[in-house]
């Protein structure tokens, strides 16, 4: 196995060990309407980003299919990795609504591993769609008008 795919398995690694450890530590479900809405509207993100990019691209891991292609519809047409900010503002939700220094820790990692993941894979897809430029300079990695 390669150095590139071992990275890119750590990665995914990291993410799930985060996720499993947001599902431990507390409610997977928020209990403040509030927090339930931004965790179910960041679930839906996830969803819509989910079927926008089809089985043909979908990938766990960072690395880039040689059969995918690159998607520019759904959330994608605003922002590069919907999926990750789903993660993100989902988590964050759980740590809000029901909060703990783990559980604040747990999520902090989880960021810090999917902003690694994020430019790891915008590298990788930089390096083999050559539109990819062109749609960083129109599109936000996570959040617009902020990053």
């Amino acid at each position: 196995m390669t150095q590139r795919r071992w990275k890119s398995y750590l990665l995914v690694l990291i993410q799930f060990v985060c996720l499993a450890g947001l599902a431990l530590t507390g409610p997977i479900l928020a209990r403040h309407p509030l927090w339930l809405a931004v965790e179910l509207l960041a679930i839906g993100l996830g969803v819509w980003a989910l079927v926008s990019m089809g089985y043909p691209t979908l990938n766990i891991t960072p690395d880039v299919k040689p059969e995918g292609r690159l998607i520019e519809r759904g959330p994608y047409r605003w922002i590069r990795h919907p999926m990750y900010t789903s993660l993100i503002i989902g988590g964050g939700a759980l740590v809000l609504d029901s909060f703990s220094w783990l559980r604040l820790g747990i999520w902090l990692l989880l960021l810090v591993d999917l902003l690694i993941k994020l430019r790891y894979e915008e590298s990788l897809l930089r390096a083999h769609y050559p539109g990819y430029a062109a749609l960083t300079a129109r599109t936000w990695r996570l959040l617009p008008f902020i990053f």
